[in-house]
């Protein structure tokens, strides 16, 4: 997802209500996934203006480029590359 959050909205306020209306949305719209249910965290990287149409043009062709990377080994990927520290066991749930 890619979203332009004001300095008045902390990107925690922005996932909660993002995870929370579509989760409503996916029980009401499928009645079949009652088991649905957001994973605990989230990831969330600050982009600038000058990346904006590489992060869309990403996004739209997110389907295809996942075919030869799952989002587990780019996510790690990215985190590498940007020398975020993270302990691997509080990554996934």
């Amino acid at each position: 997802m890619y979203a332009s959050l004001p300095s008045t909205v902390t990107v925690a306020e922005m996932v909660n209500v993002m995870k929370a209306n579509s989760s409503r949305w996916i029980h009401k719209t499928f009645s079949g996934r009652r088991a649905f249910a957001w994973q605990e965290g989230y990831g969330a990287f600050s982009v600038s203006q000058s990346a904006e149409a590489r992060v869309i043009e990403y996004i739209h062709n997110q389907e295809t480029h996942h075919r030869h990377r799952d989002f587990k080994t780019e996510f790690l990927a990215i985190l590498k590359k940007h020398r975020v520290e993270y302990d691997e066991r509080y990554l996934w749930d």
